[in-house]
């Protein structure tokens, strides 16, 4: 690989500043699939708002995977991050209306930024002959595929794009299975992809804090709308609650398990694509439910929710530990009593609760999460004991 786009001591790297404004726009993108999740509570637009929001975090999740190599201050790289940076922007842009008028744009927008940045890491970055420029090669052959069916679904209309875009997301997220196997080539190990370890794992939780963030601005801006009586303020301050309870799971627990876990593994690139790549995409999704729910109930605490309602307001805070639960099952294989449970109990709520007014049921769901939050720590600084009296023992 070219010198001077690589970053030179991978190990103990930090994320650039470049980097960071680049995740701006994935602010913005979180927004738009909130939003059209929300105009529309049916199944057909929460299918289409995971569509949008898989697609999203596809064109992240790799961007990432290629800055963890690359030197984001250099000016190659820059204008390289730049570029995806405004094909992100029109992307989110245009995933309101990707299953109607808007529809090629998006489309258009996603494969330029897929085939658009893996054109760059192999005949720009990579040199002829090296295994970087055979591993982004066969990346760009995949994405080239999934592109041809992004691009006929952005074309055609109603069923059909649907259809095409489900195959085209198939092939997406299947090919790191395959280690992006392609006929007649060779099978490229996990061993080829040079991971930093200390920058992937602060790239994806700046992510998360990203979707956080976007819980809550829907918090502060739809409290902003409507008069400050004791039912708004109660919701308001179990939503401001129950998103640092969001947080407080991921960062003082999960991330370090996942961390560790991954610094220690004798396969770090399997490792983080099953718990990055594809596991915190469900963290991603839990998140932006709750910030829904949130909406829900702020802007009408005392009334009971609808069944579609209620699975939004339930649905945020399930996904989310059931998320938290697998990330810790791909780490220690164990489930983790306490996410499980609580994944439990929260399914328990959505279906007793039907009668309670919708700030109640949230404010069960909270102390869930507070309670499930407490417990890990307790067991976390328990742990952290044993391991510092064991070691002074030895």
């Amino acid at each position: 690989m070219k010198r001077q786009t690589r970053r030179g001591d991978p190990e103990g790297k930090r994320a650039a500043p470049l980097e960071l404004f680049y995740d701006l726009v994935f602010v913005f993108a979180l927004s738009q699939v909130s939003h059209l999740l929300l105009e529309h509570l049916t199944m057909a637009s929460a299918g289409r708002a995971v569509m949008i929001l898989l697609a999203v975090w596809w064109s992240w999740n790799y961007t990432t995977w290629a800055t963890n190599e690359l030197d984001p201050e250099t000016n190659a790289v820059r204008i390289l991050l730049i570029a995806l940076m405004l094909a992100s922007l029109l992307m989110a842009i245009a995933a309101p209306e990707a299953f109607g008028s808007k529809g090629l744009l998006f489309a258009g927008a996603y494969v330029s930024i897929q085939v658009g940045r893996h054109l760059f890491l192999t005949f720009v970055v990579a040199a002829k002959g090296t295994i970087e420029r055979e591993r982004a090669g066969r990346i760009l052959i995949w994405l080239t595929v999934a592109g041809v069916f992004w691009i006929a679904g952005g074309v055609a209309s109603d069923v059909a794009r649907v259809g095409l875009w489900i195959v085209a997301l198939a092939l997406d997220y299947s090919a790191p299975l395959f280690y992006f196997r392609v006929p007649g080539r060779p099978r490229l190990a996990g061993e080829t992809w040079d991971l930093a370890t200390d920058h992937f794992v602060e790239r994806f939780g700046l992510f998360v804090i990203a979707a956080l963030g976007e819980t809550i601005v829907i918090t502060g801006t739809t409290v902003a709308d409507l008069p400050l009586d004791v039912m708004t303020v109660t919701a308001f301050g179990g939503a401001f609650v129950g998103t640092a309870a969001l947080w407080w799971l991921y960062f003082t627990s999960t991330r370090e398990l996942a961390q560790n876990t991954l610094s220690e593994s004798s396969s770090r690139t399997q490792s983080a694509r099953d718990s990055y790549t594809y596991g915190h995409v469900l963290v991603i999704a839990g998140i932006i439910l709750t910030a829904v729910g949130d909406e829900l109930v702020i802007a009408h605490p005392s009334d009971r929710l609808l069944p579609a309602q209620m699975i939004a307001v339930v649905g945020g805070p399930t996904v989310y530990l059931v998320a938290q639960t697998a990330l810790r099952l791909r780490a220690t294989r164990k489930a983790g009593g306490p996410l499980a449970s609580g994944a439990i109990a929260c399914l328990v709520i959505g279906i007793v609760g039907a009668a309670l007014p919708g700030v109640a049921v949230s404010a069960l769901l909270v102390t869930i999460l507070v309670v499930v939050a407490v417990i890990q720590e307790a067991r976390r600084k328990r742990l952290t004991q044993d391991v510092r009296y064991g070691s002074s023992g030895a």
